[in-house]
């Protein structure tokens, strides 16, 4: 029987990460995954896939929408979407192949099959054993279902996410049940190839937990890209007849019941842990009244030697997050002093414009019961946005009133997913407002934008 100081059961961003960490930190280190290729659903059917065509679609729209502003002019390109698939593929390989080479780079085994724990310290793989001086459960969601709604990704109909991303055609009508991030990123993809993309929420706005003023406005724009909201609305069932779906929902305000048609319904209305077959009643693992796995403030589980870390445990379920939990559980593991500072937590929607936001909202911070103030600064006074013709959206800064702490960053606008790492840093070493104002930023770049917003909790921004 094979033994081990850790074994990790998933190799997602979570997973990988962790037993990367723990082989640099001298542990004897194995991973169990089943699926066929390492990296978890974000490198295989999330994260990176979805970003390929998110990228590959936004090329389409700038080409057909921007390219002759500029000079650069030609027949407007068609869409071969065997090619655009063989694209998204071929960014999925290079990253999965890349986990493998740091496997072997970092002599971790990779062990092929779905894992069983049957006791603290040994776990099941088949009809092999192995044993272990620590468990760390890195493995991932997968797509909530919603009551009257059937998925069948093969039938390229009612999809889920996974599905979504591998649609036999374009489709020419698409609905999206669900206005959060994973709904909005593909529904913006598919809009951008053509589709009239109708979302159905059940609450009053998109991207519930944002900034209330950052709702509003990716709202707006995505409605000028031609996307369609049907907010408050509960969504009934689905159902397919001669390759053509019916949603059926009624809205919350008089609860009448509505129908609508389209070629593809994408389900998109969050995600769940994925926990079955792992034997952790067995085990004696406690779970959360919302299934999740319940761990203590450095990871661990109701049994010893047993971690959770990703979307399986509470908190919000984004690959990074999980990443630095599996880098602090190795550590914790190595006896060392892991940590995760989660009001230091990105997140990004990488549509056109991207949303970014880090930190308290200003509702949330005004919850707090501490006095706060506001800075905000439109991308329509950045040259840099403006030169893209991506002038629309603003940078927005909460900060402590009495103190100038940052609190809070909330970004619709170009490049927001890499600007809002500035304010994270900031916010890391409890940096103020004025920290930031009074940094120089390069001319011109979105990233001044950042620096403006800073100087509107001050005297006030320069270009408005």
């Amino acid at each position: 029987m094979s033994s081990y100081d850790l074994i990790v059961i998933g190799a997602g961003p979570g997973g990988y990460v962790c037993a990367i960490r723990a082989a640099q930190l001298g542990l004897k280190t194995a991973v169990i995954e089943g699926r066929g290729t390492l990296g978890g659903t974000c490198l295989n059917v999330g994260c990176i896939p979805s970003k390929a065509l998110l990228h590959a679609s936004h090329m389409f729209h700038e080409a057909g929408h921007n390219f002759e502003k500029m000079g650069l002019m030609g027949e407007e390109p068609s869409v071969d979407w065997t090619i655009m698939q063989s694209y998204k593929a071929e960014t999925v390989e290079t990253n999965t192949k890349g986990i493998e080479f740091l496997f072997k780079k970092n002599k971790i085994d990779w062990i092929k099959g779905w894992a069983e724990i049957t006791a603290p310290g040994k776990v099941k793989v088949g009809e092999d054993s192995y044993e272990t001086k620590n468990i760390v459960i890195a493995t991932g969601s997968e797509p909530s279902p919603l009551k009257g709604v059937e998925i069948d990704n093969a039938g390229g109909v009612i999809v889920d996410s996974t599905g979504a991303l591998t649609l036999p055609k374009l489709p020419k009508t698409m609905i999206v049940i669900g206005a959060g991030v994973i709904g909005l990123e593909l529904g913006s993809v598919y809009a951008r190839l053509g589709a009239e993309v109708t979302v159905i929420e059940y609450l009053d706005a998109v991207t519930p937990g944002m900034d209330a003023e950052v709702q509003k406005q990716f709202q707006k724009i995505l409605g000028k890209q031609g996307m369609k909201f049907v907010l408050g609305a509960a969504v009934q069932s689905a159902t397919m007849t001669d390759g053509t779906a019916k949603v059926t929902y009624k809205l919350r305000k008089d609860d009448s019941e509505q129908t609508a048609e389209a070629d593809v319904v994408l389900l998109a209305t969050g995600r769940r842990p994925y926990i079955e077959g792992l034997g952790l009643d067995k085990a004696g693992v406690e779970l959360t009244d919302r299934g999740q796995v319940k761990i203590d403030d450095h990871w661990a589980t109701s049994v010893k030697g047993i971690y959770a870390i990703g979307d399986a445990v509470p908190g919000p379920m984004l690959a990074h997050k999980a990443e630095d939990e599996g880098m602090a559980v190795a550590e914790i593991i190595a006896g060392k002093a892991g940590h995760v500072n989660y009001d230091v937590i990105p997140s990004v929607i990488y549509t056109s414009p991207e949303v970014a936001s880090v930190g308290l909202t200003e509702a949330a911070a005004k919850e707090t019961g501490r006095k706060v103030k506001t800075g905000k600064f439109p991308f329509l006074g950045n040259a840099r946005a403006k030169a893209m013709f991506q002038g629309d959206g603003f940078v927005k800064i909460v900060a402590d009133a009495e103190t100038d702490r940052i609190l809070g960053c909330h970004i619709i606008g170009p490049n927001a997913g890499e600007m809002i790492h500035e304010i994270c840093v900031a916010m890391e070493f409890g940096a103020s407002a004025e920290d930031v104002a009074l940094t120089c930023h390069a001319h011109p770049t979105t990233s001044e934008a950042v620096r403006e917003a800073a100087l509107a909790l001050g005297d006030g921004p320069i270009h408005v």
